[in-house]
């Protein structure tokens, strides 16, 4: 009886204990927004899933939005920017670095970093800002619609650009059009969403879309080769391992004489594809970078701030392209200036 008594009491205390931090950890999370927005100087952690066009511009537009809004508020942002060398389990290592130093903001720049951003903070509750993500429902497991806010401590900007407005982009310059190839990386969630979307759009339109995935950056060639055999145009979603490997997919499609369209600009450069829906990371970071000010400076919530995506979408088109496979450009295309491109 008295074993059994004494074993109640230890885990009365026990729970006692572990109540009590609890209730500590609650007290000091309520107070973090207020501290956060009364201090003159903040840390953010920026992990990036890789080095391309796109998700670099994203970052220099993040940071350009940050130090300017801080400069005119007398305010300070250091910024420890870290490359996961496309590789998510270092984003992984690289968020839980950022957590374990106390920032004040994490930015998730790209789908995998977002994750790792998420999980790495689910306890801390640091405010996570991604971007150069296409659909946070699907990245982060969240029943959601694309620009709704996650009700948990993450918010950010998607690079979605219209699907359906792409799916057509491909009809109109090739109007011929009967099967569409879409390549692109398993392993990148938000890449499955837009080709599902496209296949979608272009199935209703009679034209048939078949998914040609790659693993990782082995699979590329051989995975490009074929679907350049059995398609009449390729079609690649915002994907950053095709982007971070173009020329492979180029070098495929020009040996089979099969055009490209690609899902941004990034893409539309390094795969030397004909023509490509894009919208402006550069604008995109720096949405991101407000929102992350708002956050530091006012204590706003991220679990109820929507997500944004980009106002500024372009059309482009590759001239040398589409003359070589004699692509009808509708006049609101933009010949895209490769001289000034950086």
């Amino acid at each position: 009886m008295n074993k059994t008594v004494k074993k109640v009491a230890a885990v009365a205390l026990s729970a006692l204990m572990v109540g009590s931090v609890f209730a500590g950890c609650s007290s000091n999370s309520g107070n973090s927004d207020k501290k956060s927005a009364d201090k003159s100087s903040y840390t953010i952690g920026i992990c990036q899933l890789t080095q391309h066009t796109a998700l670099d511009s994203a970052t220099k537009g993040f940071e350009d939005k940050l130090n300017e809004l801080a400069k005119a508020d007398g305010k300070t942002i250091k910024f420890d920017y870290q490359n996961a060398s496309n590789d998510s389990a270092n984003c992984a290592t690289i968020v839980n670095q950022f957590v374990s130093a106390g920032d004040d903001l994490i930015l998730a720049n790209a789908t995998p970093a977002l994750q790792a951003a998420a999980t790495a903070t689910a306890a801390s509750k640091i405010p996570v800002v991604g971007t150069s993500v296409t659909d946070y429902g699907t990245a982060l497991d969240i029943k959601m619609n694309p620009t709704d806010a996650t009700g948990i401590n993450v918010t950010g900007t998607s690079d979605l650009a219209p699907l359906a407005d792409q799916a057509q982009m491909i009809l109109d310059l090739f109007p011929n059009t009967k099967k569409v190839g879409a390549i692109y990386c398993s392993a990148e969630a938000n890449s499955q969403y837009q080709v599902d979307g496209i296949k979608e759009a272009l199935e209703k339109k009679g034209v048939s879309c078949t998914f040609y995935s790659f693993a990782d950056s082995n699979d590329i060639s051989s995975v490009a080769k074929k679907a350049a055999s059995e398609s009449d145009v390729i079609y690649i979603p915002t994907d950053n391992t095709a982007a971070s490997n173009g020329s492979v997919i180029d070098a495929a499609c020009e040996a089979a004489n099969v055009p490209i369209i690609a899902g941004e600009e990034g893409i539309f450069k390094s795969t030397n594809a004909v023509a490509t829906l894009s919208i402006s990371f550069y604008n995109l970071g720096q949405k991101a970078g407000a929102m992350a000010y708002e956050i530091l400076t006012k204590g706003t919530d991220p679990a109820t701030m929507n997500i944004q995506q980009s106002d500024e979408l372009t059309y482009y088109y590759n001239a040398d392209k589409a003359k070589k496979f004699k692509a009808n450009i509708p006049d609101n295309y933009k010949a895209y200036d490769f001289s000034n491109a950086e």
